[in-house]
């Protein structure tokens, strides 16, 4: 166990900085061509996105699979099922069609490996923006929330003098309140204006920063600034994560769940992946993709 947890602590650090990079990308064309959420209604722009999306991958499966092998073994399939329905009073040809269709239901599987290994990186970068829109809902100005700074684990880091710059966009409550055991320092806020704004932390001698947003309908919410690990990254996009020699892990607000059977907290994931398979099954023979 030991080992294993050594290499995947070295393996998440090795692909912490592709991750970035990845999503400075995603950040650029998501932050253009994702705007349009800010202004339509919630289901409105989840059925669009996952209508477009489930084309948009339907063709990367196209173009990334063995058609011509699937069309094949789909062929096969139906001859067996045909099979069947037309001697089904014949044990052995009953036997003998149903492994058939077994192994050609293996074969289909083993044919979409490539397809789904190529998309899984788009998927996860696709999910990770969607989540800065439908994950959370800005605060509303006079709404409190709470804001917790988590400092680095290690031992070799001093407790440091950490200290929120006051702005016009937030009050504070109560806070800094300093939680030793767990190296976290909270503050409850209040937001006071509406807009995106930063909050700029100074913790020893160094300064971060952390985005807050505020304001009413549907707004881009980073909840997180993580720390440089691949999983986080990809959970929080919006922000440059910490590198791994900063004193400051993570910077993380709590900002309230969105409430909607389609575009809310949690609830956004499944409908965005019932509509996207929807609109691939409706365009599949459109497009003349087999699955």
């Amino acid at each position: 166990m030991v080992l294993v947890s050594r290499f995947w602590h070295w393996f998440d650090g090795a692909l912490a900085p592709v991750v970035v990079w990845l999503n400075a990308a995603a950040n650029a064309v998501g932050g253009v061509l994702l705007a349009p959420i800010g202004v339509l209604p919630g289901w409105l722009s989840a059925t669009i996105l996952g209508a477009v999306t489930g084309v948009l991958l339907l063709l990367v499966f196209k173009y990334t699979s063995n058609q011509v092998a699937i069309k094949r073994v789909r062929a096969d399939i139906k001859a067996n099922l045909l099979a069947l329905k037309l001697f089904k009073d014949s044990a052995a040809v009953a036997l003998r069609s149903q492994g058939r269709i077994l192994v050609a239901a293996f074969w289909l599987l083993i044919y979409a490996i490539v397809p789904i290994l190529v998309m899984t990186v788009p998927v996860l970068l696709i999910l990770g923006q969607l989540a800065l829109w439908y994950q959370a809902r800005p605060l509303r100005v006079g709404e409190d929330t709470v804001l917790t700074l988590k400092l680095n684990s290690d031992a070799k880091w001093p407790w440091p003098d950490v200290r929120l710059e006051p702005t016009t966009a937030t009050a504070i409550e109560i806070g800094p309140v300093r939680v030793k055991s767990q190296r976290e320092i909270c503050w409850q806020l209040q937001a006071r204006e509406p807009g995106y704004h930063r909050l700029v932390f100074h913790v020893g001698n160094d300064t971060y920063e952390k985005e807050l947003a505020t304001g009413d309908g549907i707004m881009r919410v980073s909840m997180q600034r993580p720390a440089r690990r691949a999983g986080d990254a990809l959970l929080h996009p919006a922000e440059p994560p910490f590198g791994s020699d900063s004193i400051v892990q993570s910077i993380q607000i709590d900002y309230p769940k969105r409430s909607s059977w389609t575009s809310g907290s949690d609830y956004w994931v499944f409908y965005w992946f019932a509509v996207s398979m929807i609109s691939a099954l409706v365009f599949r023979r459109a497009l003349n993709v087999n699955i």
